[in-house]
């Protein structure tokens, strides 16, 4: 898919209708005189590549607050696209030179609830179902949930740090697994369990944490060791008391009240373990839903602010991540919950038996008290209690720590029976082929683009909890240092090319932030590749700094200046 045309609109009047077409796109500056007091920056280049990826379901906010600081919000644009209901199409096409060509129209706006427009091809779409609903039109054959589509899409849009700055660490919150699961689904690996296999390594993951706690004062072993010497101690302590002069109950009722003492003991024991393990699930919920509300947003914004001041419009934030990453919590959520409502009435019932046990205690203990010989038996009776409390709480402590091993092993198991495939000799040439198709690919664009040649490689590593996992990286073929904008930008024009020699689904077009960065001989090179290729380069740039052979009209998509900015707000 193209980038056919973005559109901003009111109710009354089209503010602009941004064309685009085949190879380099440029978006400038045309602020005269630059200087301290009047510069190219603050003036919307950047926000144009946010308002694309706010189509591919970024969050709204990215493009009214600063991106360092996200707390921190322009009041102005904010109140301007909510006051005047600006509506942004995006239309996508698979063919630029054919206006018959399948088309993609996306239309958003920035008001909520039911005010809200979100739709696809003229269909509303609820904001839980639209990245489904794009995935489906842009990757037909991809049926699993992970990677995501604003994984997948991630290097096709830079404008923030982590995307400007790496050229395969794309993702705000990505873990190995993320990446190793996306960028098998982007080689094309087929590989249907990496979505299963990051569920997998998320309840290892709790099992651990909850092992930890059990063994945050002593191993299991050392429990096992203290529960065998309380169990003779306690075997000591009967026979003495077998040995007292005693009436003909009390031995009896002493036997009762021991035993339900044990009772009482390992039922709170129990019930304090369920409460640990209900809080666990319950702070698991909360660092995952911290994951999405801690991002800082004010600190965001100030970033943009200030970068914007010194480079232009920066097209992409965290909030785009921020949607994705919102969905994959949910479903972690989800799945750690299930264990709630059963722990919950657990407890609820162990705690009803507490009650009926403790009324017995009491009782036994009155009876027991009012014997000739409590105050010989009290000293005992007082030892035999702490030693039932401490057996009851061991056992207890062991049986969860035996739980939980057996878990991490029924885990394993599973994990194992994926990595047989994932790490078999059959996949593993499949990974090794696709990843010698790209690398002609990069090495040819990066060659020409620098004389230097890059390549990704891939390594086999096991993590800190012994688990299996591809690791993705791009290395110089030289192993000098290389430029890392130049090894971004053409592993991007690269994998298009990749893509579409292996007929994998892909966007066609590059957004790209902070141009100036590179040297002019390498960006008009990136011109002249991607104009002889299938590729839309959207690149965002002060107009003072071109190359003389970019300064043509015919590649430039928009002109900005201090006194006409994207959104025309200062013409209102």
């Amino acid at each position: 898919m193209f980038i056919k045309s973005l559109t901003i609109s009111s109710e009354t009047e089209i503010i602009r209708e941004i064309k685009f077409r085949k190879g380099i796109n440029l978006i400038v500056d045309e602020t005269i005189n630059l200087d301290e007091t009047s510069t190219g920056n603050n003036v919307g280049k950047t926000t144009v590549l946010k308002l694309i990826d706010f189509c591919f379901g970024a969050d709204a906010k990215i493009i009214y607050t600063e991106q360092e600081n996200k707390k921190v919000s322009y009041n102005l644009v904010k109140e301007f696209l909510e006051k005047n209901k600006i509506l942004i199409t995006l239309i996508l096409t698979e063919n630029l030179d054919n206006e018959n060509a399948e088309q993609i129209i996306i239309e958003r706006n920035f008001l909520s609830r039911k005010n809200s427009i979100r739709r696809i091809n003229d269909n509303d779409i609820q904001e839980k179902d639209f990245e489904t609903e794009l995935t489906k039109l842009l990757f037909p054959e991809h049926k699993n949930e992970k990677p995501t589509l604003r994984q997948i899409i991630s290097h096709n849009i830079r404008y923030k740090d982590e995307n400007i700055n790496n050229t395969l660490k794309t993702l705000s919150f990505g873990k190995d697994v993320d990446y190793e699961t996306l960028y098998l689904f982007l080689f094309g690996c087929d590989f249907n369990n990496g979505n299963e296999k990051q569920k997998i390594l998320t309840k290892i993951n709790q099992e651990y944490t909850f092992q930890k706690r059990l063994e945050k004062n002593q191993t299991k072993n050392a429990y096992e060791t203290a529960l065998s010497l309380i169990e003779e101690d306690i075997k000591i302590l009967d026979e003495k008391k077998t040995n007292l002069n005693l009436n003909e109950y009390f031995e009896q009722d002493l036997d009762k009240l021991n035993k339900l003492k044990y009772q009482l003991n390992k039922l709170s024991s129990e019930i304090n373990k369920l409460n640990i393990r209900r809080d666990i699930i319950k702070e698991t919920q909360q660092e995952l839903n911290h994951s999405v509300s801690s991002i800082n947003l004010n600190e965001l914004h100030q970033i943009y602010q200030q970068t914007t001041k010194l480079v232009g419009n920066i097209q992409k934030t965290f909030d785009d991540l921020v949607i994705y990453h919102n969905q994959m919590l949910n479903e972690k959520v989800k799945f750690i919950s299930k264990e709630l409502p059963q722990l919950e009435n657990e407890i609820n019932n162990k705690n009803e038996q507490l009650k009926k046990l403790l009324k017995q205690e009491k009782e036994l203990s009155n009876l027991i008290a009012k014997s000739d010989t409590f105050e010989d038996l009290q000293e005992l009776i007082n030892d035999l209690n702490e030693k039932y409390r401490q057996k009851g709480e061991y056992e207890n402590i062991i049986q969860q720590l035996n739980e939980v091993e057996a878990n991490i092993k029924d885990f394993n198991e599973q994990l194992n029976i994926i990595d047989n495939e994932l790490f078999s000799d059959e996949f593993e040439q499949i990974v090794k082929n696709q990843i010698f198709k790209f690398n002609k690919h990069f090495s040819s664009i990066s060659n020409q683009l620098y004389g230097e040649q890059y390549a990704i490689k891939y390594d086999k590593t096991i993590n800190k909890n012994n688990q299996k996992l591809y690791k993705f990286s791009a290395f110089n073929l030289n192993f000098s240092s290389g430029k890392k904008q130049g090894e971004i930008s053409s592993f991007d024009i690269a994998y298009i090319s990749f893509a579409d020699e292996e007929n994998i689904a892909c966007l066609h077009f590059l957004l790209n932030d902070k141009k100036e960065l590179m040297h002019d001989n390498q960006l008009s090179k990136i011109a002249e590749i991607v104009n002889d290729n299938n590729i839309q380069f959207v690149a965002s740039i002060l107009k003072d700094k071109l190359p003389e052979d970019l300064k043509n009209e015919d590649y430039f998509i928009l002109k900005l200046s201090q006194t006409d900015k994207l959104f025309r707000i200062e013409k209102k």
